[in-house]
């Protein structure tokens, strides 16, 4: 983490999901840079995003844990902002903000044929609705030069037939993403997706545990293995930063290669 020593320093961050998997290390990742501010929003687990703050302020920025539930939809998304907007007000004295990840997202895997009205509404939620809004509230906050970071998966450019609603929902951020960057170019703000592809997170532990699904997930990538939580974390850290100015509207693949 040295590497990127006061790469962010004095950034105000706010992380979705960050209680856990790519979310955490993003968040830690930024307080390695030197991040001022960092809200770390979670859904129910409150413990483990009350760990990431005490990780984060161990590394020397403020942090605090934001709960919200964002299958609500519109609902949970202000909730968030509000929480935000008081937490962030509170420790530096304003509402700002520099860099938005929205990461928060869930991928239920049900076939096609299977798939309820209520499980696309969640999933719409949390994976299109909840970043979409949240980035409207955010938007008159965020300061010349900020950076808004969706995170997509390696589902829109390979074939997720197991994710179908997941693979719809991140296609959608994808365009959005597209269609974001020229309104915020403006402002010198930049406007990008991450795509990771199979990562060791809490997520995927159960399947990745059985020994022939983690030999083909990591057959799938051009090193042979699977990704780590790092590993992503840091191509996110960098389109964060000062060096990826000039980067707005793209997908960057943090697949590892997968099926190339």
């Amino acid at each position: 983490m040295s590497t990127i020593e006061g790469k962010f320093s004095g950034k105000v961050a706010l992380v979705t999901g960050a209680s856990r998997g790519m979310g955490a290390e993003i968040a830690k990742k930024l307080a390695a840079g030197g991040a001022e501010f960092i809200g770390v929003h979670y859904a129910s687990n409150r413990d483990a995003a009350l760990k990431v703050v005490e990780e984060i302020k161990a590394l020397g920025s403020k942090a605090v844990a934001l709960e919200a539930e964002l299958t609500t939809g519109i609902s949970g998304v202000k909730k968030l902002w509000a929480a935000f907007e008081d937490a962030v007000r509170s420790e530096i004295g304003s509402v700002q903000l520099d860099i938005l990840i929205n990461n928060a997202g869930i991928a239920p895997a049900i076939p096609f044929e299977e798939t309820s009205i209520e499980a696309f509404e969640d999933v719409i939620n949390v994976n299109l609705k909840a970043p979409y809004f949240l980035t409207q509230a955010a938007g008159p906050f965020i300061r010349n030069g900020g950076r808004i970071i969706n995170i997509s998966t390696g589902f829109t450019r390979v074939a997720g037939p197991g994710h179908s609603i997941y693979s719809a929902s991140k296609g959608a951020i994808e365009t959005l993403t597209l269609a974001l960057a020229p309104h915020f170019g403006s402002k010198g703000i930049t406007v990008n997706a991450v795509r990771p592809g199979v990562t060791n997170t809490d997520m995927n532990k159960d399947w990745l545990a059985i020994p022939e699904a983690h030999a083909e997930a990591a057959s799938m990538t051009a090193f042979g293995r699977i990704g780590t939580t790092e590993d992503v974390a840091d191509v996110v850290a960098f389109v964060a930063s000062e060096e990826a100015r000039w980067i707005t509207g793209q997908f960057i693949d943090a697949t590892g290669g997968t099926r190339l």
